[in-house]
């Protein structure tokens, strides 16, 4: 029985290691130069290794202790299927982290598991982004399968040989070892994928972790956000201290004592008739593509030429790295709270602040616009269930030119939507919209001869599929130039995230750099230059509407003397507050750290960004205080 376990625990930590050597190959360039040891990747990696596995023999032993003899022959083929099942599972993950790591740069994670609720889009994107990895990956299991079932056609064990009486005996000793296995700790909390990260070095860490064993805790941890947990892995503070620390950092001074973060907010440009309001969000369209804020020249010709006319950020900042933090961080103007995004959870489905909220009584005509099934993340109804009149998706454009995986093409989108604003305009009624792109998406389809490919790149590139969305970008400004409509309407170009958040530094503050631009008829151009977030973006487009607002938008308007220039960036389980160039993040189970950041000196700069320094006990302590407030305020339905 123990020989027999034995062999199972080898099978799958022989598995994960030839995993993790791949990735250390693969990746050696981005950690070669680190002070700390990278080759503990290796023995730090095999207590997450047993870990996993420990858990997955927690079954095989309850079967060879406890069958009896009269049904051998039934356990030794439940057995034999079942660890046929575990290890083309385990084989199927190693293979599967590869191009997750590609494309965002961590193991698998709770975003592994949430895509699948979207079986439509993800299958399409696969079958057409990854044909070489899947076919490896089917030969690979299928090849393990043919010699597995061909080794073990006889018995698979003779454990049940032994006596019942001495099996019965051995589960106690083998429970306490498997016991010991899953906790990996004899400490008060068991060992969980924090206990990877033992440099400051992002990736070694992500190698050093087990994809199956991170995927099963970010399930697991992101069920477990009531304030009690939240506290427990990040550290304790009392909501007193916590919502009085953010309102100080943010410069918020609330009207209601129950709500503490709204208040009435009046308009810089007061105006007898308000201005009609377009958020245009671009899906993971990074600062690295538009030359205007930075980047690469030649990608976004039109961003580049729209720049010189509207409001530029130059170092604006994402909420996250999933577009449903973009989404809320652009429509509801808050910071991303600990766990899920407020678009998926239960407390925020209705009674949770929207813009909607403060035009619908002024008479707009509330709309979200999206090229795909606005099912995917929970969108459709998070947006009717907060104040929204309409939703318009796939199904509601008739006769696309273009579909792709993921929904219609980014100009069918903008056609459509400037004809919906001529409509409105014309009944004389006021509106305001969000659309959010999908064209920039994997696996990259957009119509032929639309742009002019970039030299060096496959068609179905990043690179070109940024390209296409600033093209669609350019139509839509064209359009509505030409009509009424774009004199009275403020209009936000603006990213959900950047296309992929990469690099060495524990959270790459870098990679969360986006464009943003406010575009209109009597918009004067000029050039904001300081750290500036979502909420931040909402704030100034609704100042520019011209009218008195209250909201609990957790950002200023950037003709706002109460502007500061600070970003709190959520990046997996771990947060980042910058405040001018010193950062300091929190991570669980961990002490938080404090970081000076300097920008990169060009925008394919790789290098390390962050440079530890001595703790800043105030700024580790104000981060501790968004993630506790943010979490109090969706529990306690106080965003409103």
């Amino acid at each position: 029985m123990i020989k027999q376990l034995l062999k199972y625990y080898l099978y799958m930590v022989s598995i994960f290691f030839i995993g993790r050597l791949g990735l250390f190959i693969l990746y050696f360039d981005h950690f070669s130069h680190i002070s700390e040891n990278y080759w503990m990747t290796f023995i730090y990696g095999l207590r997450m290794d047993t870990i996993t596995a420990s858990v997955l023999l927690i079954i095989p032993t309850l079967i060879l202790a406890l069958t009896p003899n009269m049904f051998k022959n039934f356990a030794n083929t439940l057995l034999k299927y079942y660890m046929l099942l575990v290890l083309v599972l385990a084989i199927y993950i190693e293979n599967a982290t590869f191009p997750f790591i590609a494309q965002y740069d961590v193991r698998p994670n709770y975003l592994f598991v949430a895509y699948l609720e979207y079986p439509k889009e993800v299958f399409s994107m696969i079958f057409a982004a990854y044909k070489l990895e899947l076919s490896i990956a089917f030969i690979m299991i299928a090849s393990f399968i043919y010699f597995y079932i061909k080794r073990t056609k006889g018995k698979m064990t003779k454990a049940f040989e032994t006596p019942y009486w001495i099996r019965f005996l051995l589960i106690f000793p083998v429970a306490i070892l498997l016991f010991i296995g899953i906790r990996s700790s004899f400490g008060h909390r068991g060992a969980n994928p924090s206990d990877a990260m033992y440099t400051g070095n992002r990736m070694v860490n992500e190698i050093t972790k087990n994809s199956l064993h991170n995927i099963i805790y970010a399930v697991y941890a992101s069920k477990k956000n009531d304030s009690k947990d939240i506290q427990k892995r990040y550290g304790h503070m009392d909501i007193k201290e916590a919502i009085s620390r953010v309102q100080k950092r943010l410069n918020i001074s609330p009207d209601d004592k129950k709500l503490p973060f709204t208040r009435l907010v009046k308009s810089h440009f007061k105006r007898e008739n308000p201005k009609n309001l377009v958020i245009f969000l671009q899906e993971s369209l990074g600062y690295q593509f538009v030359h205007a804020v930075g980047g690469e020249a030649g990608i976004t010709p039109n961003l580049n030429r729209l720049a010189k006319d509207g409001i530029l950020f130059t170092d604006m900042h994402s909420n996250g790295t999933r577009s449903i933090r973009g989404l809320a961080g652009t429509s509801a103007g808050n910071l991303a709270i600990p766990g899920k995004g407020v678009l998926k959870r239960n407390k925020s489905q209705n009674d949770f602040y929207t813009f909607a909220a403060s035009l619908k009584p002024l008479g707009y005509h509330t709309s979200f616009m999206y090229g795909g099934e606005a099912r995917f993340d929970n969108m459709k109804s998070w947006f009717l269930g907060n104040g929204f009149d309409e939703v318009i998706e796939q199904k509601d454009f008739k006769n696309p030119t273009f579909t792709a995986p993921w929904g219609v093409c980014d100009e069918d989108l903008v056609v459509r939507a400037n004809n919906e604003f001529k409509k409105l305009y014309h009944e004389h009624k006021k509106f305001a919209t969000i659309m959010f792109s999908q064209s920039n998406h994997s696996p990259f389809e957009y119509p032929d001869n639309k742009i002019k490919l970039i030299d060096g790149q496959d068609a179905q590139s990043v690179k070109n599929a940024v390209k296409y969305a600033d093209y669609a970008i350019g139509k839509f400004i064209d359009l509505a130039k030409k009509e009424g409509y774009y004199k009275d309407t403020i209009i936000l170009v603006v990213a959900d995230h950047n296309v992929r958040v990469y690099g060495k530094d524990m959270v790459p503050v870098d990679m969360f750099h986006i464009p943003a631009l406010i575009l209109g008829g009597d918009v004067k151009p000029m050039v904001y230059s300081g750290i500036s977030t979502q909420p931040d973006a909402l704030a100034t487009v609704l100042d520019l509407l011209g009218v008195d607002l209250k909201y609990p938008i957790m950002g200023h308007s950037v003709f706002s003397d109460k502007k500061q220039n600070i970003s709190l960036m959520q990046f997996n389980e771990s947060y980042a507050l910058r405040v001018d160039n010193k950062v300091a993040i929190i991570r669980p189970n961990k002490k938080p750290i404090t970081f000076t950041y300097s920008d990169p000196t060009k925008f394919d700069d790789r290098s390390n960004h962050l440079k530890e320094v001595p703790h800043d006990k105030e700024l580790e302590k104000d981060v501790l205080a968004f993630v506790i407030t943010l979490n109090y305020l969706y529990n306690n339905k106080l965003y409103k």
